[in-house]
């Protein structure tokens, strides 16, 4: 797709347009409940420290051209970029936040991609059904473990591979709100 093209193209309204060096247009969804969810685990980053390295929707270099915008990423301390971006050898931890039509990607691609590159921690944060999947120990194919709690079952701390622990707030997640009839 050349540049013009780009220019004058309307994309459809509420989704984030994001466009990879090797010419892929990626669409993503956007909805207050993955808005208002990555806001809530923002403020939970908080607890790393006011300088910790935490990115939203920033690409990260991958091998191959598999690059990613995470929803959210913790970074090492020491993470320094190369040429624009960081790469996934600076990442400790990655979460994806399901929206409805991305989650096959988010439950099966993502964790199958970001296990196969070790990245430490892949944390899928799920509006719809509730509940966050914590998988640790990268394994070739995914993860070989993964952890699941249910909104509102407290905190959930999530060691980093720096010493450091995340803990993410499973009381303060936002659930969707009901759908009510047109009017």
């Amino acid at each position: 797709m050349s540049v013009d093209s780009i220019m004058h193209t309307e994309f459809p309204k509420g989704y984030t347009v994001l466009f990879g060096a090797d010419g892929k247009v990626i669409m993503t969804p956007q909805s207050e409940e993955r808005s208002s969810t990555i806001m809530s685990m923002q403020i939970d980053t908080l607890a790393l420290g006011r300088h910790a390295k935490v990115t939203s929707d920033v690409y990260i270099d991958f091998p191959a051209d598999e690059n990613s915008a995470p929803d959210l990423a913790i970074l090492r301390e020491d993470a320094r970029k190369e040429g624009k971006r960081y790469s996934f050898e600076d990442v400790l931890l990655i979460s994806e936040v399901v929206s409805t039509s991305s989650a096959r990607k988010d439950y099966d691609d993502c964790t199958a991609k970001y296990g196969r590159y070790g990245i430490p921690v892949y944390l899928i944060v799920d509006p719809y059904a509730g509940e966050v999947v914590l998988h640790t120990q990268p394994t070739a194919n995914g993860y070989s473990t993964a952890l699941k709690r249910a909104y509102g079952t407290g905190k959930l701390p999530v060691p980093l591979a720096d010493g450091r622990t995340f803990t993410l707030d499973l009381d303060e997640l936002p659930r969707p709100e009901p759908e009510t009839g047109a009017h």
